[in-house]
């Protein structure tokens, strides 16, 4: 017998996101024999680590169709994905820009556990079919999650209209915004947003550590 889908959830989390324990088994049941991404155990991936762990939050729309892309972090993927997808190369286009570092590995694990999440606002999506999950209530559950990190002062990172829902849960000082990253927005604002150099100027004024993009 599978072990319920909120055990994946990290206990702090589990705690905050407890009413929302029947909704996440109503999903999981839907889910069953449905071909998606990411698979089943990362799904939650995003939300294993403790909630104080987390200084910066990028918030993404939902999974990379494509079987096998998604990882249950947004924006990455496994490092033997190649090509890498459009989105994230336009991240790393504008990561270079901002402070000259290169990347050509999709993961962003190193991200995560440098204390950055990176959490879709829907979490999964049928393959092939982008947005297929979206009335399925994982808006309501990643929102709650905006909510906690909000109270905790940290740093959000909302690209795309999507996201920018969220940014009444946090504090303007926190928040860093553009257009999303995809090719179909990313040269309106996306390039030269510089928001890699934010948010370490933003942690560092708060006397913390800056991330190693």
């Amino acid at each position: 017998m599978r072990a319920p889908l909120f055990e994946q959830i990290h206990p702090e989390w589990q705690f905050e996101l407890k009413v929302f324990k029947e909704l996440i088994e109503n999903i999981d049941t839907y889910l069953q024999d449905r071909e998606i991404t990411p698979s089943r155990d990362k799904i939650f991936r995003a939300l294993i680590n403790p909630i104080e762990s987390t200084r910066v939050v990028i918030f993404g729309q939902d999974p990379y169709p494509t079987q096998g892309h998604a990882n249950g972090l947004a924006f990455s993927v496994d490092n033997s994905i190649s090509p890498l997808p459009a989105s994230l190369r336009n991240i790393y286009k504008e990561l270079q820009d901002d402070l000259g570092a290169t990347r050509t590995n999709g993961d962003l694990g190193d991200w995560a556990e440098q204390g950055v999440m990176l959490i879709n606002r829907i979490l999964t999506t049928d393959v092939g079919k982008s947005l297929s999950h979206e009335r399925l209530g994982w808006q309501e559950i990643t929102e709650s999650v905006a909510s906690v990190l909000g109270k905790r002062n940290v740093i959000a990172v909302l690209w795309g209209n999507s996201a920018q829902q969220l940014r009444t849960h946090f504090s303007e000082h926190s928040i860093i915004t553009s257009v999303h990253p995809s090719p179909l927005s990313a040269y309106r604002g996306f390039f030269g947003s510089k928001p890699f150099s934010q948010v370490n100027t933003k942690l560092s004024s708060r006397g913390f550590s800056k991330i190693n993009w």
